[in-house]
């Protein structure tokens, strides 16, 4: 528990003075990971070996006052739909080869060459379909805070582990809202940046121009740290933007003063819960009180259902026609139908969505004109039950997991979710802080400065009782 949930600078601040080795907070980790993942089951691969390894390199860089980054040393997981030399990605998936891949995916090699110590694969579901984490491939990964809720999707191990003080930093993927979801779900920070700040590869699949990978973390400068290290160049990734040597966290300490924020409760007409909608607000108040001129917008946008459900829907379609007949039978049952009816949407019918994308950023493009930055709410509900069915009545895809982060996947601007209060179910709920492309820098100093003014503590005791601490 002394090192259990240590910010990834307050680490590296032990590592330098010399009272604490990357060999002695990764066997801590280790340890952590016995102790809570039979609760959580957030792990598809536990790599203790190689993971030990790695901190023995690092420990002897910090002995001799040579760091490669930030980062070394630190214990980190990495999300199972990316790929790890010498493991297979099975994406959550019985359909997917069980062989060991043969290279790492640049997000993999960037933290390798940083010299953070990755722990193991992380859980999420079939494809990174859902915004909830389990599978027939695994079966259910719970929330920390309650262990019979979902920690959110896709990169729910990512953040169920994280939560419960395991490493000091995640990486994940996001489609759809598959950061900012468990973020929020979990009491995080996590930021998806700008659509190919990230390199990543390989860009495989229908919503390969949705996905970017991102950092989750307890604290915001500890995601700035990974970004830095992330989104160094990489040839493999064509999408990648011009690589920008500046640190995204240049600016954490700037504060919001005079910044032109908007905050829309409503966004793409979404309805709230009562709950999440009064903490949310109250999270606006606080950027005024921080000196920013915060005014309340409507919805912006119209509903997103009608445009984008077909060309959601296209997507599994193409992803189940790659899956040989006989094979189906081994898929989420709940993914199946949804992927079914995929099959029949009309190129024209697809093309739209696409010519919707491109309305649904212009409309952004042109309303950041006139605004800094967006706030909203992350999640319009709590976290459901685990066991909840997915884009069901009362757990539908549009109305209650999305309406508030795939609206930036379609436009590829940056989102972050950071938590503004506990729910009076004891649950954390989380703020989306949204900026035009390429201003992760702003968000990050945004974020910073709700964080200084209103911190999340860690740890919080009601995760320690669920896990039996």
């Amino acid at each position: 528990m002394d090192l259990a949930y240590k910010s990834a600078l307050e680490l590296q601040a032990l590592y330098r003075g010399g009272k604490l080795s990357p060999v002695e907070a990764t066997k801590a980790a280790l340890a952590r990971i016995d102790q809570v993942n039979p609760r959580l089951n957030a792990f598809m691969v536990v790599d203790a070996e190689r993971a030990l390894l790695a901190a023995q390199r690092s420990e002897r860089r910090w002995r001799m006052h040579e760091p490669l980054s930030p980062l070394d040393g630190q214990p980190v997981t990495i999300k199972d739909t990316l790929n790890l030399q010498g493991y297979p990605t099975r994406s959550g998936s019985r359909t997917t080869p069980e062989t060991p891949v043969l290279e790492d995916s640049p997000e993999a090699a960037r933290l390798k060459e940083a010299g953070a110590i990755i722990l193991g694969k992380t859980t999420t579901p079939e494809f990174g379909w859902k915004g909830m984490t389990d599978g027939p491939l695994f079966g259910v990964t719970r929330n920390p805070w309650n262990l019979e809720r979902t920690p959110g999707g896709s990169s729910g191990g990512a953040a169920a582990a994280l939560a419960a003080g395991i490493g000091t930093l995640a990486v994940g993927t996001d489609g759809g809202g598959s950061i900012r979801i468990p973020a929020s779900y979990c009491g995080l920070f996590g930021i998806k940046p700008t659509f190919g700040r990230v390199p990543h590869a390989p860009h495989v699949g229908p919503f390969s121009t949705l996905v970017c990978s991102g950092p989750l973390a307890r604290k915001v400068a500890d995601a700035a740290a990974m970004l830095d290290e992330l989104a160094r160049p990489d040839a493999r990734d064509w999408f990648a933007l011009p690589y920008d040597e500046e640190s995204f966290g240049r600016d954490l300490g700037k504060g919001v003063k005079d910044l032109r924020i908007a905050f829309s409760p409503n966004f793409g007409e979404a309805k709230v819960d009562a709950d999440v909608l009064a903490l949310a607000g109250a999270a606006a108040r606080q950027f005024e009180a921080l000196g920013a001129k915060v005014e309340q917008v409507g919805s912006i946008v119209p509903a997103l259902r009608p445009g984008f459900e077909k060309y959601w829907l296209a997507g599994f379609g193409y992803t189940l026609a790659q899956i040989a007949p006989e094979r189906h039978a081994l898929l989420d049952p709940h993914f199946l139908p949804l992927a079914q009816r995929g099959v029949s949407v009309s190129k024209e019918e697809y093309f739209a969505g696409h010519m919707a994308r491109v309305d649904l950023g212009t409309r952004l493009e042109r309303f950041f004109a006139d605004w800094d930055l967006l706030l909203m709410p992350t999640m319009p509900v709590p976290p459901p039950l685990a066991s909840t069915a997915y884009h069901v009545q009362g757990n539908d895809r549009w109305e209650h997991a999305t309406p508030f982060t795939v609206p930036f996947n379609y436009t590829g601007q940056p989102g972050a979710s950071i938590p503004c209060g506990i729910g009076k179910d004891g649950l954390p709920v989380g703020l989306q802080i949204v900026g035009p492309r390429f201003s992760e820098r702003l968000i990050l100093q945004a974020a910073a400065a709700y964080e200084a003014a209103s911190p999340m503590s860690w740890p919080q005791a009601a995760i320690e009782r669920n896990l039996g601490r």
